[in-house]
This record gives C-alpha cells, structure tokens and sequence, in this order.
C-alpha cells in the first residue's frame, strides 16, 4: 500500500467523509419532490389530518418562505448565498476531524443547501410540500432540505454548548 502524498486529500481523516450524508439529503429531497409534482398539482392539498396536509406549493422565497413576495431579486441572492455556504461548510468539513455532531450538522446544511439549490436552477423555485396548520393558524410549507437545514443548525447549536472536543459519551 502507498503512503499519501504530504497535503493529499484523505476522505477518511476529514470530516468530508461525512458527503454521504449530504449525497442523502439531496437524493430524499429531490425524491420527494418529484413524488410531489408527479401526484399534485400546483396549490393542490392533501390533507392527512386536522394539523397536517401535503401539498404543492412554489417558493421563490427562502426557507419557510421569506420574502417570497418579492419581485425575482432574491433568486440570484439566495443562489449565490448557497454556493458561497457549501463552499464555506465544504471548507470547514475538509479541515475537520473528530467532531462527529459537527461534521453531520454540517453535511445535513450543505444537502438541504444543495438540495434547494437544484430547484432554483431546474424551476426558478424551490418547491415545498409539508404543511402544518392549526385552526387558522399556518406555518409556512417547507421540504426535506429545510428540515435538514434547521435539524442541521439545531445540532450545530447543540453541539457548540458542549465542551470543547469532549468526545461523544463521556460524561466530564
């Protein structure tokens, strides 16, 4: 077996072997998606139960829809802002090892990125299907890349409260 070339990138010593996850994210993601258009059509609701219904809905907005009223500014915005946070998380999971919660946080962020990505090139839109309301109350539509996206953050915010590079279990 060789030895690696001093700098060689090696999957298995960065947190960039944590891409399956991401890889994950987008293929259940854009799945979903699909299912969604192939089964509904735009505006129309399912509903599962009294707080709960799938439907298909447009959102040239960003996560939960904001500022999906806006006139078309925010599609080349939330582009760019995609790509420069997959660039900057790719960075971050390369030079990362040994912080299992970290790099999965980071790697469910860069597949629901990627994932909503895919629709505002392929569509102009990013489609959403999950919808939970309550009387009058509506929260709004979201998918599997904004889930992804806030289960992510969460952990990334969880995981900051934690001593610094305390391994998983141990109770110090």
């Amino acid at each position: 077996m060789s030895t690696p070339e001093p700098g060689a990138l090696q999957l298995g010593s960065t947190g960039l072997r944590w891409l399956w996850l991401s890889a994950l994210t987008i293929l259940l993601d854009q799945a979903t998606k699909l299912g969604i258009v192939a089964r509904l059509t735009v505006h129309e609701s399912v509903t599962v139960s009294d707080f709960f219904s799938i439907v298909h809905w447009h959102n040239t907005g960003a996560a939960f829809s904001f500022l999906a009223s806006q006139p078309g500014w925010q599609r080349p915005l939330f582009t760019v802002f995609a790509l420069v946070a997959s660039a900057i998380i790719l960075r971050l999971l390369w030079s990362t090892s040994g912080r299992i919660w970290f790099c999965a946080a980071l790697a469910l962020i860069l597949g629901g990125a990627l994932g909503n990505l895919i629709d505002r090139f392929a569509y102009g839109y990013v489609i959403d299907f999950l919808l939970f309301h309550w009387n009058d109350w509506i929260f709004p539509a979201f998918n599997v890349a904004d889930s992804a996206i806030s289960v992510g953050a969460a952990i990334l915010i969880l995981d900051s409260m934690r001593k610094p590079h305390m391994p998983i279990g141990n109770k110090a």
